[in-house]
């Protein structure tokens, strides 16, 4: 499947920066709170006929993206009416249409960093710049299934750090992506429509991370586990299922979740990933809810199904 361009409508907002203590680290948030009016809704459209576009004719929509604009905007003032703030985004690669929540606001992406330490890691072993032995592969393998937080930091350090973004934001051209501040993984700073962009560009090889290794990233999220260690909760372990898979049980999906708590007052919860059986749609949607982590996973997972109220894209 060959990705269609897409433009990205932006909409101004005025940008603010907290700092705040997590786990005895920093987390640095920048971005807009959502707009007094209420929620502003963008539509990004397919690529114009002034724009070069792919021999092959323009697949038709989805019907389920038909009133994906209006459920945005619904599942966003639901949520803002339980205090918490989304993100979204929703590509047809296919088409070429994303449709958005109109809020880009850049947040601290906690695990789903991983994948950006796996895609780098990756092209290191396709260039012969390194090797893999079985326990890295295992380590590799359940940094990405389980988001495993001491695997992470083993392949963070060993492939120097925030160096790590910076290599992966220039060969994907992610704009709104930067390294961690304070040299922690967890802190690297992304939006909704530059994870999809990331997705899209994995899954059409032009990223730069050979078929093969890109594939070793997308059947390790397609066997995401139920639950993920995590020292920070009590019990010692955390559902993973929220947002995405659990919003959308109709379909296969692979995904990368993340969470993060206490951002000020909030609970950040992030789900990306890819879904369907030909790969045709990727989504990003994160929200910041002031509440128990029960509820904020429950406010995501229902923004996903007001937007696909049927399960399924």
């Amino acid at each position: 499947m060959r990705p269609r361009p897409w433009r990205l409508a932006k909409t101004a907002a005025g940008l603010g920066v907290v700092t705040v203590a997590l786990g005895g680290c920093q987390a640095e948030l920048s971005g807009s709170r959502p707009h007094p009016d209420g929620p502003q809704l963008t539509v990004i459209a397919p690529a114009g006929a002034d724009e070069a576009l792919p021999a092959q004719p323009i697949d038709e929509p989805a019907p389920t993206f038909r009133g994906l604009a209006d459920r945005e905007r619904q599942a966003t003032a639901t949520a803002a009416a339980d205090g918490a703030e989304i993100t979204a985004a929703v590509l047809d690669r296919n088409t070429g249409e994303l449709v958005t929540n109109g809020n880009d606001r850049p947040m601290a992406i906690a695990s789903v960093v991983k994948l950006f330490i796996a895609d780098d890691l990756l092209l290191q072993v396709a260039k012969g710049q390194t090797t893999l032995s079985a326990d890295d592969r295992d380590l590799l393998d359940v940094m990405l299934r389980s988001s495993d937080d001491s695997a992470a930091e083993v392949f963070w350090n060993r492939s120097g750090g925030s160096a790590i973004i910076t290599r992966v934001v220039a060969r994907y051209g992610l704009t709104s992506t930067r390294p961690p501040t304070n040299g922690r993984w967890f802190n690297t700073m992304s939006t909704a429509t530059d994870l999809v962009h990331y997705y899209d560009k994995l899954l059409a090889g032009t990223g730069g991370l050979p078929g093969e290794q890109a594939s070793v990233i997308l059947s390790n999220l397609a066997a995401s586990t139920p639950t993920a260690p995590d020292g920070m909760v009590p019990g010692g372990v955390y559902p993973q299922r929220f947002g995405i898979p659990e919003g959308l049980p109709g379909d296969p999906v692979a995904v990368k979740q993340g969470w993060m708590c206490c951002v000020n007052a909030d609970w950040m919860h992030l789900s990306t990933g890819v879904i369907g059986r030909d790969r045709r749609y990727v989504m990003a949607i994160g929200s910041m809810q002031p509440s128990d982590a029960a509820t904020a996973r429950k406010t995501i997972t229902d923004a996903v199904r007001t937007m696909f109220p049927d399960g399924r894209i």
